[in-house]
């Protein structure tokens, strides 16, 4: 009964990653259509698209007090038809009011989201016995990719966002609540009791701070990717226009794959030896774009970054559930805020190196941060930290 609980969950808990990466990627994509539908200038712009991480990140702390009572999994099941409802509110407006509300509240919707999926993950990785955390950002990764082909179609037959969104929201709304009846968390299994027994107490900042740097440091890589990479390849490589937008697609598609065998690799090699392979991987591709000598040779070092970046932040939130065993969802709550911290850093910091020093320049500050990571593996767990208790447990128990 337990097993089929846990395989319930697990394949709901996936379905709600693949709901919040098609409804990120949609948001995100088609910043230039909210900027012309609300008439927002220039100079306003970053304060609207600042204001959305800093309120994820107040929200996630908020969270973490929230699931001390409820549970992640109570959380999860309302956050994420807010988040799909009030991106339709962005869609749906007209005035600049109400482009600040729709977006504050999917800032606040997406905090408690982001915290309380990554919750459920560790505890379910917990009570399975071995790595499955990667997958579940897999399924986010596959997401992003459906919902950046969904923008890209209604950017072309130039559709409203009312009109883009509203069939999107349809069909994914029932989804996840219909979903939501089987998420479920961990706590029965023998790995997650094991966890309770070690200790239930505080989250140590001084032990979870390398973690928060490690996390901090891949999203201002990944933030990198995500804003520049085309203005990279189209002012600094010469590109097309339309070449301009292939590295970003590249780079999802390979976070795709890195994400989807990244398990198979925590469990043979440990979570500290992928986590070390991924930022020396991701630190060689930003180094290879800070020298690449053409467009093309740029799309390939970019590609090789998402195989890099791709295994960090999902194993960063497992070692969060290892490090503290018994009050993992706090752990979790608060490493989650520096996932916003490395979005409102990473950007802003490239753009000024930029045009203060040159784009070429630029892309060696990422390419040190990451590689900092593989000073911190260490608080991946040792070698045999392969699963999601911190310990190996026979297959014959393995679930799913």
């Amino acid at each position: 009964m337990t097993d089929t609980r846990l395989r319930r969950g697990r394949g709901s808990l996936a379905v709600g990653f693949f709901v919040q990466g098609v409804t990120f990627a949609l948001l995100v994509t088609r910043i230039p259509a909210i900027q012309d539908r609300y008439g927002i200038s220039d100079a306003l712009l970053p304060a609207f698209l600042a204001a959305v991480p800093i309120l994820a990140g107040v929200a996630s702390v908020t969270t973490e007090k929230v699931v001390a009572r409820v549970g992640p999994a109570v959380v999860l099941r309302w956050a994420q038809p807010f988040v799909l409802l009030s991106l339709l509110g962005v869609g749906a407006g007209t005035e600049l009011w109400e482009a600040a509300v729709a977006l504050g509240l999917f800032g606040v919707a997406v905090g408690a989201l982001d915290a309380s999926m990554n919750m459920l993950g560790v505890s379910l990785q917990r009570a399975y016995g071995r790595s499955i955390m990667l997958g579940f950002h897999a399924s986010y990764s596959l997401g992003g990719i459906v919902g950046a082909s969904l923008a890209w179609v209604g950017a072309h037959w130039h559709l409203s966002l009312f009109t883009s969104y509203l069939p999107v929201v349809a069909v994914l709304l029932p989804l996840a609540l219909v979903g939501s009846r089987w998420y479920a968390a961990g706590g029965d299994g023998p790995a997650a009791q094991e966890g309770a027994e070690k200790g239930s107490g505080g989250v140590a900042f001084k032990l979870l701070l390398p973690l928060c740097l490690v996390m901090t440091f891949a999203y201002i890589g990944d933030s990198t990717v995500a804003n520049w990479s085309a203005k990279y390849l189209q002012d600094v490589l010469g590109s097309s226009e339309e070449l301009a937008t292939v590295p970003y697609n590249a780079y999802m598609v390979t976070t795709l794959l890195g994400r989807a065998v990244g398990d198979f690799g925590v469990r043979r090699l440990g979570a500290a030896a992928v986590v070390r392979g991924g930022a020396v991987l991701a630190a060689l591709g930003f180094g290879l774009v800070a020298v690449a000598p053409g467009a093309w040779a740029g799309i390939a070092a970019f590609t090789l970054l998402g195989l890099g970046l791709s295994v960090i932040v999902p194993q960063t939130f497992a070692a969060a559930g290892r490090l503290f065993p018994g009050n993992s969802d706090a752990a979790v709550a608060r490493l989650n805020v520096f996932n916003y911290v490395g979005f409102l850093i990473g950007s802003p910091l490239v753009g000024a190196l930029g045009d203060a020093w040159s784009y070429r320049g630029a892309m060696l500050v990422p390419m040190v941060l990451v590689l900092v990571t593989v000073a911190y593996a260490t608080s991946f767990g040792p070698r045999g930290a392969r699963y999601g208790g911190g310990h190996e447990r026979p297959r014959t128990v393995d679930v799913g």
